[in-house]
Order: C-alpha cells, then structure tokens, then sequence
C-alpha cells in the first residue's frame, strides 16, 4: 500500500484522491526503480533529482511505483550485504510505496515477488531509472524486452560508475528494443 501522507506531498493531492488512486484505476505501467542504494555509485546523486521527479510524475499518472534493491549473497561480498547499511535505499530517494522488491542477480525479473507483482498488476510497459547502466540496468531492461514489455529507459535517470559508458549503454538499449526517452520530455 502507498504511503498517503507522501503522496499527498509529493504530488499535491487530498487524502481522499490519494486512497482513490491507491485503490482503483492503476495503469498497467510501473516506473522501476533499480539499485539506489547506499553501496551504488556516488554519480547517483548526479540524478537522484531526476529520479525523484520521476517519481512525482508516476504518481500523479497513476503508474505503479517499483523500487529494486539488489543483496549480494556471495561469501566475502563487501558491498550490498543483505542487512547492512549499504544494501538500505538512499536517504535522499521519495520511497512512496511499499513496493520494494529483493533480486539477488542483475535481471530483476529474477525476484519471483517482482514478477509475481507484475503478473498481479497485469503491467505490461516499463519506465526505468537507476543504477548501473552497465549492469542491472542493462540486465533488467534487456530482459524484459526478451519477455515482450515495452520499456522506456529514462535516460537522464539512468547512471554508471563508468560514466563513459553511458552513450554506449542508451544504444544497446535502443538496439535490444528499448525506447530511449529524458524524463523532461515526458512529464
């Protein structure tokens, strides 16, 4: 379930609206939201703006707001320790919903509980932002073109610790299918 107060704040509507629209009339479109985590690149404060635009955006058309945490179970790991303060989404991220899903692989279509919320929810068209363009991102939205979504990758919400990688990374998208789109031009 949303949270009501944030969503009123976030995209000025009454408590009444906003149970209205947590309860009836859901698109079958989700923004997702993938690894803004304290362990990810500090370039996301680059967009973590953007993304919170986003956010506001999605809420306000009525989509479906996802956010994806990825734990690392492997021994010795570092980084994204399940339980630790690095695998915790980023204090500066508008969490609006208690749609938070786990993935231990890059392809977030591997967390049965996103995919059983997908199916649920009958969503059928992406939007997607965060991180890392060159690996969960990448994963993920190639994947869900493999499975026949429809995917916009929203590339000024997207980021890379290799940030020259990321023109490199929007036509790979492009290729496997992906629409590529800026959050300013959508909203």
């Amino acid at each position: 379930m949303q949270n009501i107060p944030e969503i009123c704040k976030s995209a000025s509507i009454s408590n009444f609206a906003a149970s209205n629209l947590i309860n009836e009339d859901m698109q079958t479109k989700a923004l997702v939201v993938i690894d803004i985590q304290n362990d990810i690149t500090k370039h996301y404060r680059d967009i973590i703006g953007n993304i919170n635009a986003a956010i506001e955006w999605a809420v306000a058309e009525r989509l479906h707001i996802v956010y994806i945490k990825h734990n690392n179970t492997t021994a010795g790991t570092r980084t994204f320790k399940p339980g630790s303060k690095g695998e915790e989404l980023v204090p500066e991220l508008k969490v609006v919903s208690d749609n938070i899903f786990v993935k231990t692989k890059s392809n977030a279509l591997t967390s049965e509980a996103f995919s059983a919320f997908i199916t649920t929810n009958d969503i059928n068209e992406f939007y997607v932002a965060g991180a890392d363009a060159t690996a969960c991102v990448k994963s993920t939205c190639f994947n869900m073109t493999k499975a026949g979504y429809t995917v916009h990758v929203l590339s000024d919400c997207i980021t890379s610790y290799d940030l020259k990688k990321l023109p490199e990374m929007l036509a790979y998208y492009e290729s496997k299918g992906c629409d590529i789109k800026e959050f300013i031009w959508i909203k």
